[in-house]
């Protein structure tokens, strides 16, 4: 209850003991004296309750202040905590997205990379084939080129002898 509330019960009370008091007979007499023992009993408990309340209401604030301290301290470490990790991740999504765009570049390159592999697979074998070819034919070259040599040493050793015989 507010202040005002006890006011009014104090006014009902002094009205009650008014009206018994007018009657004028003992009997009121003695209730009256009753009536404001009562209302004095009264008025002490409606003071213990307005104390007491006071104090609740004081310890209330004081915990609404505390209250109020540690959200404060809270969006503090918040907003620190805000401040350590967001660099981090603004680095961390810096990073993600470069990579994105070279797998991205990658693929193309690894596709590119995998057709001139099978060509340059492809291209030396050839290269390869003709160069057996090459030493294939360079060994008969060199075959024909030698057994023309005897041919041509045996006619010229036939021509010497033919010229040493006329002589």
């Amino acid at each position: 209850m507010e202040g005002g509330g006890g006011g009014g019960r104090e006014l009902q009370m002094q009205i009650v003991c008014s009206r018994s008091a007018s009657t004028g007979d003992e009997e009121g007499a003695g209730e009256w004296d009753s009536s404001r023992s009562a209302l004095s009993l009264f008025k002490e408990k409606e003071e213990e309750i307005e104390q007491k309340k006071l104090e609740v209401r004081e310890k209330v604030f004081s915990m609404l202040g505390r209250v109020e301290e540690e959200t404060k301290r809270l969006a503090f470490i918040r907003q620190e905590l805000e401040v350590m990790t967001d660099p981090t991740r603004r680095e961390v999504d810096t990073i993600r997205k470069r990579i994105d765009k070279v797998n991205r570049q990658l693929k193309p390159l690894g596709k590119n990379c995998l057709k001139k592999e099978k060509e340059y697979k492809a291209c030396l074998e050839a290269y390869n084939h003709k160069s057996n070819e090459k030493a294939t034919l360079v060994d008969r070259l060199m075959e024909l080129v030698g057994e023309s040599e005897r041919l041509r040493m045996k006619k010229l050793e036939e021509l010497n002898k033919t010229i040493e015989s006329i002589y």
